[in-house]
């Protein structure tokens, strides 16, 4: 069966921003409510820790949700999951602001995970659906620049929101971007899923797809090369903030300024990307980038290990976590290149996979936590060393 069309085309400033939308769901439903977790312990009379479950309630949600509306998007389309997505999204919202207990609230996050994760996993399905697989790493690296400017506003928003009107108000701001989607997506989205997708989709269950889909040696090495090296930077969200601030001694603010170069690292090395994919197929920038930043962990490791300078320390950081702009979209787009029909399927075990393994490599980087960087930086550089081993030895045409 011929896999679907995919044209090569310069997508459109208003495509980009519907589809980087969609792409950032997550984002800015985790960082705009981060800052009112103190409030929402004071008004529960609860302890931090009972808050913290609204995030990992929500990141389970995540994960499990991307297996379910992947196939889905095969199935039905894409535009109606991203619409039921989004009423279940707008309907989790308004359950939250409305929550009259912290329990129902970690429910209430719980599905507002699964609304949002639909568009997500969806919106990855729709490139694939568009775009051949070169188009469609550099269409992934575009939507890295919109994606970037969750974590840098939407904290300081979600904080002005919540000094003006109370952290329920965030949650109804929640509900108007779940409406604001829904009328994007119904108005401006035309379908992509191709006819032969849906064909292959009614044709089999969703276990039967995700067996048929474990079976490719090539998109198991594609899957743990995104996964291990999207691990790294969980691993640095979890273990960042103590050592950067309690061990090094940075200020909050200059914290900030260190997260917010990292992140300027990673969006600048996806750019780079870009303009190599002009030049370069994604394989080939594949090979390279994985044994770069497989050598940039190591280097990593062993400048911690010797107690380098912390400027020194923090300059292996930043090369090590900057090579994801250099694998994710390359290797996101080789995974959805295995299968076009399946593309949905994939994106939902790539979502799957990268939330699970993120999960862990976080739970790692805390409980291995010494007051040193070197449980940090044994994390990054096993991960880039397993993703370096998963490109060469599963994913690299033969």
């Amino acid at each position: 069966m011929p896999a679907p069309t995919a044209s090569i085309r310069q997508p459109s400033l208003g495509e980009i921003l519907l589809l980087g939308s969609l792409t950032a769901f997550g984002a800015v439903t985790i960082d705009l409510y981060l800052p009112t977790l103190p409030a929402i312990a004071r008004d529960y009379g609860t302890s931090a820790a009972a808050v913290q479950l609204t995030l990992s309630t929500f990141f389970v949600g995540m994960a499990l949700g991307q297996l379910f509306f992947g196939p889905l998007s095969d199935r039905i389309g894409r535009r109606p999951t991203i619409l039921i997505g989004c009423a279940v999204y707008v309907a989790a919202s308004l359950f939250c602001a409305l929550a009259p207990t912290i329990e129902a609230l970690v429910a209430g996050r719980f599905f507002q995970a699964l609304g949002c994760c639909a568009a997500m996993v969806t919106c990855r399905a729709i490139v694939r659906d568009r775009y051949d697989h070169r188009d469609s790493a550099r269409i992934f690296s575009l939507l890295m620049l919109v994606l970037a400017i969750a974590p840098l506003l939407a904290p300081t928003v979600g904080g002005w929101i919540a000094a003006a009107a109370g952290w329920h108000a965030v949650f109804y701001a929640f509900v108007a971007v779940g409406v604001a989607i829904s009328a994007a997506v119904g108005l401006r989205l035309d379908e992509s899923r191709s006819a032969a997708t849906a064909q292959a989709a009614r044709g089999q269950d969703v276990l039967s797809a995700y067996a048929r889909l474990l079976g490719h040696k090539r998109l198991i090495g594609y899957l743990l090369v995104g996964a291990a090296n999207g691990a790294t930077l969980f691993s640095y969200i979890a273990a960042s903030p103590d050592l950067v601030v309690n061990s090094w001694g940075f200020s909050e603010s200059q914290f900030g300024l260190v997260f917010a170069a990292i992140a300027v690292g990673v969006v600048g090395s996806s750019q780079v990307n870009r303009l190599l994919l002009k030049h370069r197929s994604p394989d080939a920038i594949l090979a390279l980038a994985t044994l770069g930043a497989a050598a940039a962990g190591v280097a990593l490791w062993l400048v911690a290990l010797f107690d380098a300078p912390v400027p020194v320390v923090l300059a292996a950081v930043f090369v090590a976590l900057s090579s994801n702009g250099l694998i994710a979209a390359n290797a996101s787009a080789g995974a959805l290149n295995v299968d076009p029909l399946r593309a949905g399927a994939i994106s939902g075990l790539m979502g799957g996979i990268n939330f699970g393994m993120g999960a862990a490599a976080s739970a790692l980087a805390a409980a291995m936590y010494d007051g040193t960087a070197r449980p940090l930086a044994a994390n990054v550089a096993v991960a880039l060393l397993v993703a370096a081993a998963a490109y060469h030895l599963l994913a690299k045409p033969r």
